[in-house]
């Protein structure tokens, strides 16, 4: 849900950390897990470069040269909260928790799994709501797992929102490998990411913390890729500076090892068929100090896919400020602001912005959205929209911070990006996100298929017809967002 940052003289260390270069190898090939098969700890896993050597796989080549097989598969998985119907017939995606209790069972040898914080019972809040069987039914898969001799590794947020969870201490006692990431003393922010990945071949990536009401109280979207182990490895990447962070004493590095860099990047997309359909795809990771070489910065990805945008261009965010939200004193910081705006006037891009409104909504970020409504000029073909997306509390208002869209999305006629970040400054300079950047185009005069970018085009049109999304011009619900429109 929020971040929050950590003291402000942390920013100012990080200039003066950093380690030798024979430190570094031996700091970081030490506590590499063991995703892919049965090997010494200290080995790395099976075909992971240590300090020096060459990369696990070489570059794909330039902008022609594709892998031509059939075995990544996409889908977009969503969590609809319980008393929130849309209209019969509506686009829809796979239900999260089918998806995820489909790559428990689909795992074999690892899975890996960062998250901002756990909270899959209701006893961790003190709620008695039989909403919360999902994520107890979740928990108990990953027990399970864990019994099929199927090593499990956690990356999690220290210091932790869910102060009263037992569930990594439970996962832990039956054999989990968990460590907890000091990011606000390391980064100034929090480990906000979230993701999976599994057999070093499947991945999720998301909005979705491993909270139970991610599954039944909070409106989520993200992407599962299924079978396709060269965007699974390079995410991997991604969880394992996470994870050697997360060691006794560590350090953030001036430069990351050779073994952490990638070579899947904006500019070099991974190149294949996702179920016979052409597809490009990267990841981009935030902040920047968690970029390895070749790793394509979350705040670039954005402003790439943004840029490249000609049609349309659709947002979905929990929070928009152009501005910092956790340092203080806060800075102001335009630039996905001036993007969507020079998108709009610059290329005559019709633009929408959708954002959540709860009862834990900060209302300061009414201002920004009527200044952004207020630049919209149809006489000039500048069309900028804004709407609110106000979810029902109803009979659900014992639930604390649930009842609110938590999705991270953008959309354009060419492009789908799903990350794990809201938007403003701290999101992007210091605290952790990771997002899939990913086109596809038909194949053939009569494809079989859509588009990612036309699902989740067709997914953000439906929520922005839905009778949930009110206008800035509108009257909200009281009761159930704190803006009165």
């Amino acid at each position: 849900m929020g971040a929050k940052a950590g003291p402000p003289e942390v920013l100012g260390a990080l200039a003066v950390l950093g380690l030798g270069a024979a430190l570094l190898c031996l700091l970081w090939e030490a506590p590499w897990l063991t995703p892919w098969g049965q090997r010494h700890p200290q080995e790395g896993p099976a075909g992971s470069p240590g300090c020096g050597s060459s990369p696990a796989w070489e570059p794909l080549g330039g902008e022609v040269q594709w892998l031509w097989r059939n075995s990544c598969r996409l889908v977009l998985v969503e969590s609809h909260p319980q008393d929130l119907p849309f209209a019969a017939g509506s686009p829809s995606a796979q239900p999260l928790a089918q998806a995820w209790l489909q790559l428990l069972d689909a795992a074999q040898e690892s899975v890996h799994i960062a998250s901002y914080y756990w909270s899959l019972t209701g006893q961790d809040i003190g709620v008695n709501d039989s909403s919360s069987q999902l994520g107890e039914a979740l928990l108990q898969k990953l027990l399970q797992v864990l019994g099929r001799n199927v090593s499990l590794a956690v990356a999690t947020s220290h210091p932790t929102l869910a102060k009263n969870s037992s569930d990594l201490r439970v996962l832990a006692d039956r054999g989990a490998q968990v460590r907890s990431v000091p990011m606000g003393r390391l980064t100034g922010g929090v480990l906000h990411s979230k993701f999976w990945v599994v057999d070093g071949r499947h991945v999720y990536l998301g909005s979705a913390n491993m909270d139970w009401r991610s599954l039944t109280q909070v409106k989520e979207l993200g992407v599962v890729v299924h079978n396709c182990s060269h965007l699974a490895r390079d995410l991997e990447k991604t969880f394992q500076t996470y994870w050697v962070l997360g060691a006794p004493r560590a350090v953030l590095p001036k430069h990351w090892p050779h073994n952490f860099s990638s070579h899947i990047n904006h500019f070099q997309p991974l190149r294949a068929r996702f179920d016979g359909v052409p597809t490009t795809a990267y990841f981009s990771a935030s902040p920047p100090a968690l970029c390895p070489h070749g790793r394509t910065r979350d705040l670039d990805a954005l402003l790439a896919v943004m840029g490249a945008a000609r049609r349309f261009l659709y947002v979905s965010v929990m929070d928009y400020f152009p501005t910092t939200r956790f340092s203080r004193p806060p800075r102001y910081w335009p630039v996905l602001d001036n993007a969507l705006r020079e998108a709009a006037f610059g290329r005559h891009v019709q633009v929408r912005l959708l954002v959540s409104c709860s009862l834990h909504t900060d209302p300061r970020m009414f201002p920004y959205l009527r200044s952004l409504q207020a630049f919209s000029n149809p006489a000039a073909n500048v069309s900028v929209d804004v709407k609110v997306f106000i979810m029902p509390v109803g009979n659900h208002s014992n639930i604390p911070f649930s009842r609110m869209s938590h999705s991270k999305f953008m959309v354009t006629e060419k492009t789908a990006y799903i990350g794990t970040s809201n938007w403003s400054e701290d999101y992007f300079s210091s605290t952790s996100g990771v997002g899939l950047v990913a086109s596809q185009r038909a194949s053939g005069p009569r494809p079989r298929l859509s588009s990612v970018q036309e699902q989740l085009r067709q997914l953000f049109e439906r929520d922005w017809s839905s009778r949930y999304a009110v206008g800035l011009d509108g009257q909200a619900q009281g009761q159930d967002c704190v803006w009165q429109g």
